[in-house]
């Protein structure tokens, strides 16, 4: 019985040793690690002052009205390619952006008719510019806006008689403008845009004297569409 005895609390401290080997054995428990917050996304602004430039292309459509017949001559000018600059500011509700833009372009809008009788008629648009109010959507870098406001223009018009005798005439018009547009947010301070730009000019008294003494009395209206593509840069912007 002793050995006996002795053979079970034998076994059960090797039992017991193993157990506590086992244990020892097994990977301790991590602490459980909390997420790491990721920073929310930026989300681009439009606000701030922006200047910038523009290049495209625009056509003209004048009408003079025939001293002689009372009725009226209209002609289309080509294609001609216009130039410039812009400035202007942007302030952003959400996704509304409201501001205000100036520009000036030089033009080569030019436009050939005649009258009743025969004489040449024709008209030169030399340069463009707009003073307007935009109204807009911005979703994140794309905006989308529209714009109206006042326009004004230089005229040259010319006159040539049966005889070949000419006369010119140059002066300032004044009328309104409305347009759409798409500006995209190149970066925090750059971005890109396009825009289509309708201008109407009322009619404008026109007086010619050749140097043979030819008197032509008359006036002409005027109508432009312009298309344009341009860069800005905007003070302090933050994507």
């Amino acid at each position: 019985m002793p050995a006996f005895a002795g053979g079970l609390g034998l076994a059960a401290a090797v039992a017991s040793w193993s157990g506590t080997a086992t244990a020892a054995d097994l990977p301790l428990a991590r602490a459980p690690v909390a997420p790491v917050a990721s920073a929310p996304a930026a989300i681009y602004t439009w606000t701030g002052l922006y200047i910038g430039g523009q290049i495209g292309g625009g056509a003209g459509r004048s009408s003079w009205s025939d001293p002689f017949t009372g009725g009226s001559n209209t002609f289309t000018s080509g294609a001609g390619f216009l130039g410039g600059g812009q400035i202007g500011a942007n302030y952003q509700w959400n996704v509304l952006v409201l501001g205000v833009e100036g520009d000036f372009n030089w033009t080569g809008m030019k436009g050939n008719g005649g009258d009743f009788l025969g004489d040449a008629i024709g008209t030169e648009t030399q340069w463009t510019s707009t003073v307007a109010g935009r109204v807009g959507a911005a979703f994140n870098r794309l905006l989308i806006y529209g714009k109206g406001g006042a326009a004004f223009a230089r005229d040259r018009s010319t006159f040539t008689d049966l005889a070949g005798n000419s006369a010119s005439s140059a002066f300032a018009r004044t009328g309104w403008t409305a347009g759409v547009g798409l500006e995209y947010g190149v970066t925090a301070n750059w971005s890109a845009k396009i825009e289509y730009d309708y201008l109407s000019f009322g009619s404008q008294p026109l007086n010619f004297t050749t140097a043979a003494a030819t008197t032509y009395a008359s006036s002409a209206s005027l109508k432009a569409q312009e298309i344009k593509a341009g860069i800005n840069f905007r003070f302090g912007g933050t994507p």
